[in-house]
């Protein structure tokens, strides 16, 4: 810092700075500003200003907020400096489990999720074995999504493998280790990752209704649901997997659970072969009725419109563009746009 100045040096040098520029001013003034400039000098106080010459204010001290954290960081803290592996890494709370990782919010629970071997696993089952992916879902107990959803990603992994692409083993491996997984070993029964016979609440159900029924005859699910609308398919028919429902039958009526179990697998693979046999001559029937024109940088697709497709008054789902047809969802505002789902 620069050396500080006396006050009293600094207020004589202002003082004759002041007196020596007013002089100067009244030489070339007016009479009348002369007399003005003169008045406001003996009027006026002194306008120096003397540079401090107070001690430098001392260094702050940390903030409390910041001070128990420290403190909490070299108690109960330090066992979170370094990571077990194979362990979650969570603060889960004086009270809470170890898989919350927010104290502050308890419900919200950090769910498992599948380890490489397990994803390895299903990967094997559906594309070496030829498991359908019905079976492996209930076997395993993994939504039919995920399984669908792993072999894809498995597949991705394989060929990039093929083509010499470098994977990033090192920090999907550190990953897991941070989060809760889920596996198969050999020597212990398996356990379902989730449940994966569940239904959404269909908004028709959600109405109370008063339906008189007769004594002598049982109340079934598919009256109940034709009780709600004549439309709405029973939940034996909703569910992703109603061959279990099947198996369970067979199995309450006398048959080996083995037994029932090689049934259920044969009714999974002609269920998913009917379904794939479906989605192909949607598709074949899709390109018969489309045109293509192929160019040097386009394809152009060209398909027969009727007029009759807008329907007896002019809103049907078939109809073409939003003036004669009703307009899709992902045409209206507000809808999200994204992939939500794996089909």
């Amino acid at each position: 810092m620069p050396p500080r100045l006396p006050t009293q040096s600094l207020q004589l040098c202002c003082a004759e700075l002041s007196s020596s520029s007013s002089s100067v001013a009244t030489a070339a003034a007016s009479p009348l500003e002369r007399a003005l400039l003169s008045s406001q000098l003996l009027t006026s106080p002194s306008s120096s200003r003397s540079f401090s010459t107070t001690a430098s204010r001392e260094r702050r001290t940390a903030p409390l907020a910041k001070q128990r954290m420290q403190e909490w960081l070299k108690k109960n803290g330090k066992g979170l400096k370094v990571h077990t592996p194979g362990q979650v890494n969570y603060l889960g709370g004086e009270k809470g489990s170890r898989l919350r990782p927010f104290p502050s919010n308890p419900a919200f629970i950090s769910q498992p999720v599948l380890s490489e071997e397990a994803r390895e696993m299903i990967w094997h089952k559906v594309m070496v074995n030829w498991e359908g992916i019905k079976a492996v879902s209930a076997e395993l107990g993994v939504d039919q999504r995920r399984v669908a959803a792993v072999v894809r990603m498995k597949e991705v992994e394989k060929d990039w493998q093929k083509n010499g692409i470098k994977l990033a083993k090192p920090y999907s491996r550190a990953v897991l280790e941070m989060v809760p997984t889920h596996s198969y070993p050999e020597d212990k029964p398996k356990q379902a990752l989730e449940p994966i016979n569940e239904i959404h609440v269909h908004s028709y159900t959600m109405q109370q209704l008063f339906v008189p029924a007769s004594e002598s005859r049982e109340f079934t699910r598919e009256d109940a649901a034709r009780a709600f609308h004549h439309t709405l398919l029973s939940p034996d028919k909703r569910i992703p997997h109603p061959e279990l429902v099947q198996m369970e039958r067979r199995i309450k009526e006398g048959m080996k659970e083995k037994e029932s179990w090689n049934v259920f697998k044969d009714e999974a693979k002609a269920s998913e072969q009917a379904r794939d046999a479906l989605v192909a001559a949607k598709a074949e029937l899709e390109q018969k009725n489309t045109m293509t024109v192929a160019t040097d940088r386009f394809e152009f697709r060209i398909k027969t419109i009727s007029a009759d497709d807008v329907g007896k008054h002019g809103r049907a789902r078939g109809g073409v563009g939003w003036r004669y047809g009703i307009p899709y969802e992902d045409r209206k505002k507000n809808q999200v746009k994204i992939p939500t789902r794996i089909d």
